[in-house]
């Protein structure tokens, strides 16, 4: 097993972020636990997520910056070491600052293959 530094990682997406055209960067974490899949996205500071399905149960943990998670008419505005849940419909992240957010999302289990 190894470890991340994410703080390093971060200044690395927040880099690409600022080179790219979207001004913003992601990077999926090794885990060993099935079921589990985080990710950590950077978002300079007026770029988006736009508006999209839910993934199943997750929530956001903000690492750097600040950022405000649209879901219909409700807005949940989230600062660095605040965390959320991902409301289970439609929804869009936009960043107030460069930010960097830590997205975790509970997998289904998949079916296993048969012959």
């Amino acid at each position: 097993m190894s470890t991340v530094d994410v703080r390093q990682l971060s200044a690395e997406l927040i880099d690409r972020a600022a080179r790219g055209s979207a001004h913003r960067a992601a990077s999926t974490l090794p885990h060993p636990v099935d079921g589990l899949r985080q990710t950590l996205i950077a978002l300079l500071a007026g770029a988006e997520l736009g508006e999209h399905e839910s993934p199943g149960p997750a929530s956001l943990l903000v690492l750097r910056g600040r950022v405000r998670l649209l879901a219909g008419d409700e807005t949940v505005e989230v600062a660095a070491h605040e965390f959320s849940p991902i409301p289970d419909r439609r929804h869009s992240l936009h960043a107030d600052e460069d930010s960097v957010v830590l997205l975790s999302v509970a997998i289904p289990d998949r079916a296993p293959l048969t012959d």
